[in-house]
Formats: structure tokens, C-alpha cells, sequence
């Protein structure tokens, strides 16, 4: 599982500590970090996921990988600028967004389109993302969706994307899993 942590490269003491917190979680469940690669959200998030023994993967704006934090495995270079945050949202099989700026409500944007499920914490509080108050609940609340469970809260927390509407429900299965903005298509 590849989780995608978004937030500013640059923030408070507190969101540092949610971020790596939030990265803890990540690593010690044995997924991997997606991330900006930069400093702030990103390099909290990469610390955490590191410190847990987790991979972390920067997908970075710059033409240089002597740009990423130093907690980040797997530099990848892209010269995409802002451009690179669709990368991240591809790249990502559930997002947390963590506090941010315009450049994570882009991302967040993005997420949706691709609808992907996106989990906040202490970020933008728009329709279609899932707010949560902790670092543990954030990633307990990503593996319980990728997994196909219902979490706790039910079906409100969630809204209509777990599930299709009967008039377009598949008629056959599909030949493998597909996985859409937390549930599973068999």
C-alpha cells in the first residue's frame, strides 16, 4: 500500500509532530510514504515513516535529487515544479493531508478527480474529505478503507464511496481487484 502524505514545506512545531506522527504510523504498518520530498509536512512524514523502519518515496519539483530531505529512499526528479503534485496523487492509493497551503489544496483537488480517497488532519475542510483529529486514527482510518472495511462512524463518515448506485453497479466482475476512493471491485 502506498499512502501519500501532502502538507506545506513549511510548518508549526505542531504539525511537524502530527506529520511525523502520522509517518510513524505509516512505517510501522508496513506501507509506503509518498511524499513532495521537500521540507515541512514532508520531511516531518518522511522522519516518522523512517524512524519506524518504513520506504519513503519523494516525488520531487526540481531537476536535482539532491533536493529531497534526507529521510527520503527513493528520490524521484521530475523539473514538474507544482506540476508534480499530479504525480503524487497517481502515485498515492489513499492520501493524508495534513494542515497545508494552496499547494495541498491543489493536490487535495486533484485526488478528488482521480477520486481517490482523501483522509484530513487539521487541513481544508471541503466536501469529500474524510477530517479526523489524529495521527493514528488518519492512518487506521487509510488501511481500514484500502482493506474494505467500514470505519468506525459507518457509512456518514464516508459518504456514497463505498458502494455504487444500483443503476450502475457492475453486471459481471471484474478480472482482478480494482481499487476507487476506498472500496473494492471484485
Amino acid at each position: 500500500m502506498q499512502i501519500g502524505v501532502i502538507g506545506a514545506s513549511r510548518c508549526s512545531a505542531e504539525i511537524a509532530g502530527l506529520a511525523e506522527a502520522v509517518g510513524r504510523e505509516i512505517g510501522k504498518r508496513d506501507a509506503v510514504l509518498i511524499c513532495g520530498g521537500l521540507g515541512g509536512v514532508m520531511e516531518s512524514a518522511s522522519k516518522g515513516a523512517k524512524e519506524a523502519g518504513g520506504l519513503t518515496v519523494g516525488i520531487l519539483p526540481g531537476a536535482s535529487k539532491e533536493e529531497a530531505n534526507s529521510y527520503i529512499d527513493i528520490p524521484i526528479v521530475t523539473g514538474l515544479g507544482h506540476a508534480r503534485n499530479v504525480l503524487i496523487a497517481h502515485s498515492s492509493d489513499i492520501i493524508i493531508a495534513i494542515s497545508g497551503e494552496h499547494g495541498t489544496l491543489s493536490e487535495i483537488a486533484i485526488g478528488l478527480k482521480l477520486n481517490k480517497t482523501i483522509i484530513g488532519l487539521k487541513t481544508w475542510d471541503i466536501d469529500g474529505v474524510i477530517q479526523v483529529k489524529t495521527a493514528t486514527e488518519a492512518v487506521r482510518k487509510a488501511i481500514e478503507i484500502w482493506e474494505g472495511g467500514i470505519p468506525q462512524g459507518g457509512m456518514d463518515d464516508i459518504g456514497p464511496f463505498f458502494s455504487f448506485p444500483p443503476f450502475c453497479a457492475p453486471a459481471a466482475p471484474f478480472p482482478r481487484a480494482t481499487r476507487r476512493r476506498g472500496f473494492t471491485i471484485r
